[in-house]
């Protein structure tokens, strides 16, 4: 639970710091939105690979290790002289990440009998939220009083008291597949493809090189894919997407509705902060209404689809959340605050039905011993999602804004840049609705399970 609210609470206030940390380290507004990219790129890139090397290795070792590790890169972010300091530690924060969210569910999930295990992923999810919904907040004051580096120096003591908890309590060890080969050519293969594709993708703008990149990043996840078809042990089990069209399409959705919606925060952050002047501190108070409605919502609608098809109640969110974008894309300088958090209820309402209901939707559509492997290609969709997302910012950023500070870009620019931006997150979303409702019928597959 305290690893679940550090990485989200982190990821939440950095939103709201990017402006002031540009402006001390003298970056472009480029530069500056790889802060954020770098860490969910590496996120994105490391977790499959992660994920089945503590199935063989042991999930307590690579959680632990990458408790750890996350602690003393977030402490060391501000004695970094650069930016480019600051990147590479953040995508060093990424690769430790990827430890944590490849892990953690997996060790929750074995040490809970099936009576209460539900209860205790339940409270892991709400730290989740919770560490997004005060990210905003708390992030912005201490950004204004304290200074952007109180961030890190707050989620490493979070990280350390971890790491205590973690050695003291949690005893034991879980292998999930017990002398088993690693993949190494597959994770080398997904890994440098990957990487090439969302970074080609969000540098095409500034390199003549970026587009090559891009497409040599689709071709060496095509040979990733024909290498896992054939190979024994794989780091990604293929056959999962073959004749299951609720899992291959709910999938699909998460990875499309992460697209769409997860750089939002950081467009609303530049808006308020940049274009209308907005301190950190009242810019997260404005910038609270979303995660709060998850927060709020998400059991519900987690509820809500035991009872009804995931993917009617899914894609009731998605159109909310393609709605929300859109009536985003009209955003004018003298926009009213009051409107701004409208739309950000709509948008928390509309991530709540999707996000509890499709993931309710990929659990129920796989037997339970594929629960494990499920979860980690659900959090790979999430987190390839969101690094796509931002590539798309960034590219546009360097399209629209060019090599100046964030904090000195024209507003005039910064509006045209964002407009772009949601309207292409708009038709994003729409495309997530057609896959949402593509799914099939989830509960009448459980039935006949439970009948066979």
């Amino acid at each position: 639970m305290t690893t679940s609210f550090m990485t989200t609470f982190m990821g939440s206030s950095i939103n709201l710091a990017l402006p002031a940390m540009g402006n001390d380290l003298g970056s472009n507004a480029i530069i500056t939105s790889w802060i954020i990219t770098a860490y969910i790129l590496s996120s994105a890139i490391f977790l499959l690979p992660f994920g089945r090397l503590a199935d063989i290795k042991g999930r307590r070792k690579v959680y632990l290790t990458g408790t750890i590790l996350y602690s003393l890169f977030t402490l060391l972010v501000p004695f970094a002289n650069s930016v480019q300091m600051i990147i590479a530690l953040r995508a060093l924060q990424g690769l430790s990440a990827a430890m944590i969210f490849g892990t953690g569910m997996a060790i929750l999930s074995a040490v809970y009998p099936p009576q209460r295990r539900g209860k205790a992923l339940g409270y892991s999810v709400s730290v989740t939220y919770l560490g997004l919904s005060v990210g905003p907040v708390v992030g912005g004051m201490m950004n204004q009083h304290l200074g952007w580096e109180s961030i890190f120096y707050v989620s490493a003591v979070m990280g350390l008291a971890a790491v205590y908890g973690a050695y003291a309590r949690l005893k034991g060890e879980w292998v999930g597949a017990p002398g088993e080969r690693f993949d190494v050519t597959g994770a080398l293969l997904y890994i440098l493809g990957l990487m090439a594709f969302l970074y080609g993708l969000s540098s095409v703008e500034s390199s003549h090189w970026a587009v090559y990149l891009a497409a040599a990043g689709l071709v060496l996840l095509a040979l990733f894919i024909k290498w896992e078809l054939k190979t024994p042990e794989p780091i990604l089990k293929i056959h999962m997407f073959k004749n299951n069209l609720t899992f291959t399409m709910s999938n699909l959705a998460a990875l499309i509705n992460y697209s769409a919606t997860f750089a939002v925060t950081f467009l609303l952050s530049v808006y308020l902060q940049v274009v209308r002047g907005y301190t950190s501190q009242t810019a997260g108070l404005i910038l609270l209404a979303q995660p709060l409605m998850m927060a709020l919502l998400s059991p519900l609608a987690g509820a809500l689809s035991d009872r009804m098809e995931p993917r009617k109640v899914a894609s009731i969110g998605m159109a909310c959340s393609a709605l929300s974008l859109f009536l985003f894309s009209f955003l004018q300088m003298d926009t009213s605050p009051l409107l701004l958090v409208a739309i950000l209820i709509l948008a928390g309402i509309g991530f709540a039905l999707f996000s509890s209901p499709n993931n309710n939707a990929i659990m129920g559509s796989v037997h339970m011993k594929f629960y494990g492997i499920a979860s980690s290609i659900l959090g790979t969709m999430r987190l390839v999602g969101q690094a796509a997302s931002m590539s798309i910012v960034t590219l546009l950023v360097a399209i629209f804004v060019g090599r100046v500070a964030l904090t000195a870009a024209e507003p005039a620019d910064l509006m045209v840049m964002l407009r772009v931006a949601f309207v292409i997150f708009t038709v994003l979303c729409l495309l997530g609705i057609a896959a949402s409702l593509a799914r099939g019928r989830v509960h009448e597959t459980r039935a006949g399970e439970t009948n066979a």
